[in-house]
């Protein structure tokens, strides 16, 4: 039998990705995309919001938007713990399109305001920038899959708006 490496996604408001024996993952990393395959060298590693690869021996790879965290890489298991996460199947174009909009049009309207100097002003900015990036992940990982295999979106059961 070949090696396996267990792996487990975990967003803040639940399981993306139940533990389950897999042959690779490939994370958005800092500096790049990171490859992990059985044996890796143990590791800790800070995950930026992108695209979350899964490869599993005989089956279609699994795609997910993952909002940035962090990843511990042992030998044999992966755990990758996030601030948020998304399958693939399970985002709502729509929604990702109306939320990259908004933040888009927020960022534009406020790039050279002068109330942007004070503190609070600078948080939102940041937030609303943030909120464009994890938009404009879950767009591509929709439209990959989407190229993949045309399909009707499952529906999201929970979870705060993005």
């Amino acid at each position: 039998m070949a090696d396996k490496l267990r792996f487990e996604f975990i967003a803040q408001e639940r399981v993306v990705y139940a533990a389950d024996d897999v042959d690779m993952v490939i994370a958005p990393g800092q500096n790049g995309s990171l490859g992990v395959l059985p044996r890796h060298a143990p590791l800790m590693t800070i995950i930026v919001p992108g695209v979350l690869v899964v490869k599993k021996a005989g089956e279609e790879d699994r795609v997910f938007a993952v909002g940035g965290g962090f990843m511990e890489v042992r030998p044999d298991k992966v755990t990758l713990l996030a601030r948020s996460g998304e399958a693939a199947e399970e985002i709502d174009t729509a929604r990702a399109q109306e939320a990259r909009r908004r933040a888009e049009d927020f960022l534009a309207q406020n790039l050279s305001s002068p109330e942007m100097r004070n503190q609070l002003a600078q948080d939102r900015m940041a937030s609303m920038e943030q909120a464009l990036t994890r938009s404009k992940v879950r767009l591509k990982v929709a439209e990959r899959r989407r190229r993949a295999r045309p399909s009707t979106p499952v529906p999201r059961k929970g979870g705060p708006e993005e």
